[in-house]
């Protein structure tokens, strides 16, 4: 069996490069792989392309690698919560690629399952169409939207094994599955680790063949961006 099992973060994101395009798996800070993020800080490495949702919030998730200017160019559906992220963008610091919520899923998914292209409605008459083929199907024009692949995969599960199959806990499965799949190197970050054999086949998300490295995390803040409470209580 390969060996799959890395240390840390750090020896997990030992060889990515400035100038990488990373997938971070996550919706908002649900999901998102805390430790890789830090280790990429703390590697100081610059000019990336990264794929994901969204960019965190100022303090915390994409929005340090935002705050120390490693980012190149993000790629992502959702923007609203981070106000470095408006400040690069609208300045022009940043280069950014908004896309609908479901293309972007759809292109990180097609990349994993070897779909060079798809058409979609999605975007059709407004800027994301322009310069981009336009066919009909069934009377309704549709666009062509290219996968998206990356250099580096980075995803967050609940648990793993030591083989790299993955499974997801409730809604922090989100793009996590998609961009697993995608990446030419994805790398795992769990809660808990476990031997092959010890998860219920019937139970894992990620099956261990699109991961090439994997590691139990630690300390996890799981944040909420905007908490509420219920006023009656």
């Amino acid at each position: 069996m390969i060996e799959k099992k890395v240390l840390n973060a750090a020896d997990g994101c030992k060889d990515i490069f400035s100038g990488a395009t990373i997938m971070l798996g996550g919706f908002g800070l649900c999901g998102i792989p805390e430790n890789c993020i830090q280790a990429l800080v703390e590697m100081k490495i610059n000019g990336l392309t990264c794929i994901s949702n969204n960019a965190g919030v100022d303090d915390f998730g994409l929005g340090y690698l935002l705050q120390n200017k490693q980012i190149k160019k993000m790629i992502s559906s959702y923007v609203g919560e981070n106000e470095e992220f408006e400040r690069q963008m609208l300045s022009g610091e940043l280069e950014v690629d908004l896309i609908p919520q479901g293309s972007l899923a759809e292109r990180c998914r097609a990349a994993g399952a070897g779909i060079p292209a798809f058409f979609t409605p999605a975007g059709f008459g407004t800027e994301i169409s322009k310069g981009k083929e336009v066919r009909n199907f069934n009377g309704k024009p549709h666009i062509l939207e290219t996968a998206l692949n990356a250099d580096f995969a980075i995803v967050k599960a609940w648990k793993g094994d030591t083989a790299g199959n993955l499974i997801y806990k409730g809604t922090a499965r989100n793009f996590n599955p998609l961009m697993a799949m995608a990446g030419k190197i994805t790398i795992a970050e769990v809660e808990e680790l476990v031997s092959p054999g010890e998860l219920d086949p019937n139970q894992i998300h990620t099956p261990g063949i699109f991961i090439q490295r994997i590691f139990k995390g630690s300390n996890y803040e799981k944040r909420i961006e905007q908490r509420t409470v219920n006023e009656n209580k």
